[in-house]
């Protein structure tokens, strides 16, 4: 089997880039792992010698992404899987929520995933193959109260990631949305420490409730990442692979229910759908 060479954002460890990092070296591939604290993941790399390269990265630093790219290329000889998994969450009313946090939160989700994106594709299309990994989540085909701005960055991660599918096919890239539910990785540890910062009363015992469930659900999530990658992996090798894959029981049924209710909501309104348009 040919080896391949994957770049791996958010390499924190316990996290779904240790995950995917983990399941491509026991295939026998090399890993780009980058991390913007290198350090915490040099013990973990030391035994897998020349296969691993361990990376600084900050994604919202553009010159950092290219730097990082390019020790990747040079060391490895080029890209073969690109897996966008750096990011993470911040919760608030859609009303309140401050407008630097909505700015760094799609600076972190949305735009850092471009600027990676565009790093690696020149290699990728000089080759004529890859494949690009963007690490989405239910909430980006499901809005989730109190995450309202994470659910808008990550449904604009859906619509480029489906777009982007189409512009890169002829250069032989193939590219899949990952949508993962509650997963038992480290996402939810911060609400411990976070508070509810909510300006406006009407709102935040809501908040405060999604904040409670948070701390209650940590540690025990459902989903497995090492599980959760390896169905990544499968849906890769599948003769047709799906442009997306919504991992976990409880995302799947989800997204199916919010699908299934989008789908009635548009059919009862149809008559006024097409009503919209000049007589015939």
């Amino acid at each position: 089997m040919e080896i391949k060479t994957w770049f791996i954002t958010g390499g924190t460890p316990g996290g779904f880039g240790m995950a995917y990092a983990e399941a491509a070296l026991a295939n026998g591939d090399r890993v780009a792992l980058t991390a913007r604290r290198p350090g915490q993941l040099d013990a973990w790399a030391r035994p897998f010698g020349d296969r691993v390269l361990v990376l600084r990265l900050d994604v919202t630093d553009p010159k950092c992404v290219d730097e990082a790219v390019h020790a990747a290329e040079q060391h490895f000889g080029g890209i073969d899987v690109l897996v966008n998994n750096a990011g993470r969450g911040w919760f608030g009313s859609v009303e309140a929520m401050a407008d630097d946090d909505v700015r760094n939160l799609f600076e972190l989700n949305f735009f850092a995933v471009l600027t990676v994106l565009r790093a690696v594709l020149p290699g990728m299309r000089a080759r004529r193959s890859g494949w690009i990994i963007n690490m989405s989540s239910v909430a980006g085909l499901r809005g989730i109260e109190g995450f309202g701005y994470y659910s808008a960055a990550k449904h604009a991660l859906e619509a480029v990631t489906a777009v982007l599918r189409d512009e890169v096919a002829p250069c032989g890239i193939q590219v899949l949305a990952v949508e993962p539910g509650a997963f038992r990785t480290r996402a939810y540890a911060g609400f411990a420490t976070e508070t509810v910062d909510e300006s406006i009363p009407e709102y935040r015992p809501a908040l405060e409730r999604i904040r409670t469930a948070m701390i209650a659900q940590n540690g025990n999530q459902p989903g497995d990442p090492d599980r959760g990658v390896r169905a990544v992996l499968a849906a890769m090798a599948a003769e047709t692979p799906p442009h997306r894959l919504v991992l976990g029981s409880g995302g799947y049924d989800a997204v199916v229910t919010t699908l299934n209710a989008t789908l009635h909501d548009l059919q009862a309104s149809e008559a006024l759908s097409r009503g919209a348009d000049f007589p015939s």
